[in-house]
């Protein structure tokens, strides 16, 4: 998948334009479409990366994780729940922590 994939999936799931997101992020006007074509500036896609929350590896699709911090901060609060946390309850604070992520937008 390309970064521009990517960005038009995080667009659609947000409910947003690629118009409206160039527009909240700074971005000249047309600027992620060219990103097809040519090679986008490390600070554009941060810029992108940033707004949507997630790691500018996913965005150029070195890891398909997109919260690269989310199993740290899983640990510190499966530690702070109870020492026997099983898997499938760090599974369910993940899929909580990644709900809750999404709904900030």
């Amino acid at each position: 998948m390309t970064i521009v994939e990517r960005i038009e999936e995080l667009v659609k799931r947000n409910h947003l334009s690629i118009a409206e997101l160039e527009r909240k992020a700074g971005l000249p006007n047309g600027q992620i479409r060219r990103w097809s074509t040519s090679n986008p500036g490390i600070d554009k896609v941060e810029k992108v990366a940033d707004f949507f929350n997630v790691s500018v590896d996913y965005l150029l699709g070195r890891t398909n994780n997109q919260y690269t911090d989310l199993p740290k901060d899983i640990e510190t609060i499966a530690a702070h729940i109870d020492k026997d946390v099983t898997e499938d309850e760090i599974e369910n604070i993940k899929n909580y922590i990644e709900f809750i992520k999404s709904r900030r937008k």
